[in-house]
């Protein structure tokens, strides 16, 4: 019988996940028992996706605000430190934060504005408007910017994330002063030893940074990219997709995890014959329309995954075939025809007009954006998400 159903994206529950535990054998049990209890069969290249946030936590990645405050004290000098473009995010922030401040005598905080670089707004662009100021330009002193704009809370959060950051930094014992721009070189009217905290910027940023003068220059990503006092590091990533754990620790992201894919795809392979494939995934990478706050907070949304997931769809617009190409059929004729089409396309649909209206983003983006909002963030419970049917299409 013709299959009915396309894709279908599944949370898989799992037990509570602590360090040290074989997170493989565990992914791999509860996504067969759940078959068995749900009543489906893997088929090949199906996608097991797992969170991040359960492979650090198996592996024990952890930090604390003593060995951050550390780490940036050696590498920025302890004295006057530029804090600038951080995210305005208490999960996200604020932990680093305190830890940043306690590895300094005195922070500059540079907030970006109106937003943050993934959409948390400190103002409206309406705001700026009636007020006349121009962000690509315009640098304003905090007490410019409370007799703007005042008092602003984030509209999910409540929080006054301007007023929350400066107390974080003196309850930490560093003096604070916050200013607002958007151009990298303002800080250095105050400092040469700058963190730029941007996560999908950070290159640039530090680029400008140093070719205007800057002494010394670390991003988020040149923090805790080794072991501080037996603490938990990324080598490639540092602070960046860290969250917060407790308030005096941080779960960094996953350390290297390619043979942790790997081992789950085998063992599937071993019990089931079928050839799946694995990835470890993030924050999605998609935007919120009401609030327009883009997820992507980490700096990647697949950290690892197997080499099947490697490139981009290579897919003919359906849409596109029936009103053009076979404008003139129905019914079943119009069916054996896109079929024929879709069976003789041509491995590259760079530049073919069918093609036009397709996604053309990673494959890893478009299965983890997918996975992340199947999972959720909150008591869901599935932190092991099974994608089927993702490679199929209208032939099969």
């Amino acid at each position: 019988m013709e299959r009915r159903v396309g894709t279908i994206s599944r949370g898989i529950r799992c037990p509570i996940i602590r360090e040290g535990d074989p997170l493989a054998d565990i992914v791999v049990s509860s996504v067969l028992e759940a078959a068995e209890s749900e009543g489906f069969e893997l088929r090949d290249r199906d996608v097991i996706s797992v969170t991040e946030s359960i492979v650090a936590r198996a592996q024990g990645n952890y930090a604390s605000v003593e060995a951050i405050a550390k780490d940036v004290k050696e590498k920025l000098g302890g004295e006057t430190i530029g804090v600038i473009f951080p995210i305005l995010s208490r999960n996200r922030f604020a932990v680093c934060l305190r830890g940043i401040a306690m590895g300094a005598k005195k922070v500059v905080l540079m907030l970006s504005y109106p937003s943050d670089e993934v959409g948390n707004s400190l103002v409206s662009q309406d705001q700026l408007d009636d007020a006349g100021i121009n962000p690509y330009s315009d640098v304003l002193t905090l007490e410019q910017y409370r007799e703007l704009f005042g008092e602003n809370k984030h509209p999910f959060t409540g929080v006054d994330y301007v007023e929350y950051y400066s107390s974080l930094i003196r309850e930490a014992g560093a003096e604070v002063t916050v200013i607002f721009a958007n151009q990298p070189k303002e800080i250095l009217k105050y400092t040469k030893n700058v963190l730029n905290c941007d996560i999908h910027t950070r290159v640039r940023t530090k680029r400008i940074l140093r070719e205007a003068g800057a002494e010394r220059v670390c991003g988020l990503d040149d923090i805790l990219t080794s072991s501080v006092d037996g603490s938990g590091f990324n080598q490639s990533y540092g602070l960046l997709g860290s969250n917060k754990s407790t308030e005096g620790t941080i779960k960094l992201f996953p350390q290297e995890c390619t043979d942790f894919v790997m081992d789950i795809q085998s063992q599937i392979l071993e019990k089931t014959g079928k050839h799946v494939e694995v990835m470890v995934y993030g924050d999605g990478a998609f935007k919120d329309p009401v609030g327009k706050i883009w997820e992507l907070a980490d700096p990647c949304v697949s950290p690892a995954y197997t080499p099947g997931l490697e490139g981009t769809p290579n897919e003919v617009k359906l849409k596109y075939l029936a009103d053009n190409d076979f404008k003139d059929l129905t019914g079943e004729a119009l069916k054996e025809a896109i079929s024929r089409r879709i069976q003789e396309k041509e491995d590259n649909l760079v530049g073919d007009m069918a093609s036009q209206g397709t996604t053309p983003r990673r494959l890893t983006d478009l299965i983890g954006s997918l996975c992340d909002l199947t999972s959720g963030s909150g008591d869901k419970g599935t932190p092991v998400i099974l994608v089927q049917g993702y490679f199929d299409n209208f032939t099969n």
